[in-house]
């Protein structure tokens, strides 16, 4: 028995130290390519791409993990095993799944959902590390601008509230709209407005109608139909102004009823994600070209009649990113910060400066953050919530960034799985 034990904690010691050897390599080897490409360019690096050579430890270390989590000892796991993207891959393949429409609530409290617009979700309140599932009918969960309003969809409504769980302010009956899978909703900042965006259209909901802003209706054409691939709309922190777009449509600046006032081009393929500053003096829009893309900023200081062509360079904006496919943003008081189909989230400001750049890994497709701006959830196709500490200082040497931000944990939410922490 004691010979037995003793070849287990053997065992275990040995992973940890192939585990951590190989991860801190890999990191830093990672951060030295990407730092000299920033300074002098991709086509100037000629050395090898690093790999990360850990995935035969994986199934051990998941192993590991599980026992961890059963037997409450979290944190001694994590300082042991930091942990690691690529080695993982084969259980993102198997059992991942997009976490969507992440909200902040208050103190170390957020709301999100499992599973995309096509598929049976799951809403879910973590509350710091304690996980609580909500009801099973709720498709679409989102949050305003300003105000604190928080909209519910479910049952074929949508429900807008003062806070979370707060006093309700209006009730949406869908009819038009019944039984669509919601992309995403903004409700506005009175809460009696709803921007709700669909693959079957884009609408303005309100007590007197559902009103179609995107697209625009072919009536010549007596096969349109109103679907559209990567529809994407945000509305600005006043609710003054409203942008739409998808593939096949630039993105199109409306007024707060729906109007057209302007319109923005792609300077890449399609248009694929568009959000407002917070202080609302400036526009950016992301379209994209396979996992790559381009993101330019506006100003809204006359964009009323504001028209940018594609593909054309212009004084009339400036040049943000040139590499992101941005699925998910925010704005802070001083940044954006955006993440994209190779898993990295990365803060700009409006001169278009990368401020720092943190990766996770695989598609981001959620994301929000704290009032006082120093806590950050992330959501990816993984099936994983990331809880970071903002500018806190490295947890390990394990991260791949010069963010200098602090993993809390991370919350894996696998098909199939017992939720886990890591």
């Amino acid at each position: 028995m004691k010979i037995s034990l003793f070849n287990k904690k053997k065992k275990i010691m040995d992973i940890k130290e192939e585990w951590n050897k190989l991860g801190s390599e890999y990191a830093s080897g990672i951060n030295e390519m990407v730092e000299f490409a920033e300074k002098n360019g991709w086509e100037n690096w000629t050395g090898k791409e690093p790999e990360d050579k850990r995935e035969h430890l994986t199934d051990e270390v998941i192993k590991l993990l599980k026992e961890a989590n059963k037997k409450g000892s979290i944190e001694k796991f994590r300082e042991d095993f930091p942990p690691a993207h690529s080695p993982l891959i084969k259980y993102f393949e198997a059992k991942g799944q997009s976490i969507e429409q992440l909200h902040f609530i208050e103190d170390e409290k957020i709301i999100f959902l499992t599973g995309t617009a096509y598929q049976k979700r799951q809403a879910y309140l973590l509350n710091n590390k304690e996980l609580i599932e909500l009801d099973s009918s709720i498709d679409a969960i989102g949050k305003s601008k300003r105000n604190n309003v928080f909209a519910i969809a479910s049952n074929n409504k949508i429900v807008t509230t003062n806070g979370w769980q707060g006093n309700i302010i209006e009730t949406f009956e869908l009819s038009e709209t019944k039984g669509l899978g919601i992309n995403n909703l903004i409700p506005f900042n009175n809460g009696l407005k709803i921007l709700l965006t669909t693959s079957e259209g884009i609408y303005i909901l309100s007590s007197k109608e559902e009103k179609m802003i995107h697209p625009i209706p072919d009536t010549e054409d007596s096969k349109w139909t109103s679907y559209i691939d990567m529809e994407n709309a945000t509305i600005s922190n006043d609710n003054k102004f409203i942008v739409v777009g998808d593939q096949c449509a630039d993105h199109r600046i409306l007024n707060e009823n729906g109007d057209q006032i302007g319109e923005i081009g792609p300077q890449s393929s399609y248009p694929h994600f568009c959000l407002f500053s917070s202080d609302d003096k400036q526009l950016i829009t992301n379209s994209c070209h396979f996992y790559n893309g381009m993101t330019i900023g506006v100003s809204t200081e006359n964009i009323d009649g504001l028209k940018v062509e594609a593909y054309e360079e212009s004084d009339n904006y400036t040049i943000i990113d040139e590499d992101m496919r941005v699925y998910v943003g925010l704005t802070t008081k001083d940044l954006y910060i955006l993440g994209d189909a190779y898993g990295y989230i990365k803060a700009f400001n409006q001169q278009g400066e990368c401020i720092w750049r943190h990766f996770l890994g695989s598609t981001i497709s959620g994301i929000t953050i704290s009032d006082d701006e120093k806590t950050l959830w992330v959501g990816s196709c993984t099936g994983m919530v990331h809880k970071l500490k903002l500018g806190k200082g490295l947890r390990d040497n394990h991260t791949i960034g010069n963010g200098n931000h602090y993993e809390d944990f991370r919350l894996i939410l696998w098909k199939d799985e017992p939720k886990l922490i890591w």
